[in-house]
């Protein structure tokens, strides 16, 4: 189960929305082995595609490089569908390399960059194997 704080989830379907009708993609940090995503940092979709994204690489990289520095890893990671469900395309699914991870999607397929809701999932990837699980918001993330 992911268990998100609100302001998180805001600020990821806050980004997915302005970007809409691109994807969007971002990951959001925490702690090594605390399952405890912490730090949303919006990446730039280098494809700049409505159907496909891409980490820039010398962006991902410096992400990288500050998150060993700062004892963190990749807790989610997260893209939008402008078009789709918020299901792993097989193309996300070939792209999906840290198995610890949340992997979020959320498609604005609905009301693109307008009021409403939007279809918020999240799934673990592992060996091409998706599993979808239990999404929880709370209003903060328990004191650790």
């Amino acid at each position: 189960m992911l268990t998100i704080d609100q302001a998180t989830y805001d600020a990821i379907v806050r980004h997915a929305k302005r970007d809409h009708p691109d994807e969007a993609c971002g990951i959001v940090a925490g702690p090594e082995g605390s399952d405890r995503p912490e730090r949303v940092v919006e990446m730039v979709n280098a494809a700049g595609s409505p159907t496909f994204y891409e980490f820039d690489s010398t962006e991902l990289l410096e992400l990288y490089k500050q998150m060993w520095d700062r004892d963190e890893e990749p807790v989610v990671i997260y893209h939008s569908h402008t078009a789709t469900e918020a299901y792993p395309s097989r193309t996300d699914i070939g792209l999906a390399s840290e198995p610890g991870a949340h992997y979020v999607l959320v498609s604005t397929r609905e009301h693109g960059n307008n009021e409403g809701p939007v279809e918020f999932r999240s799934y673990r990837i592992v060996d091409g194997e998706v599993t979808e699980e239990e999404v929880a918001v709370v209003p903060e993330l328990p004191t650790r």
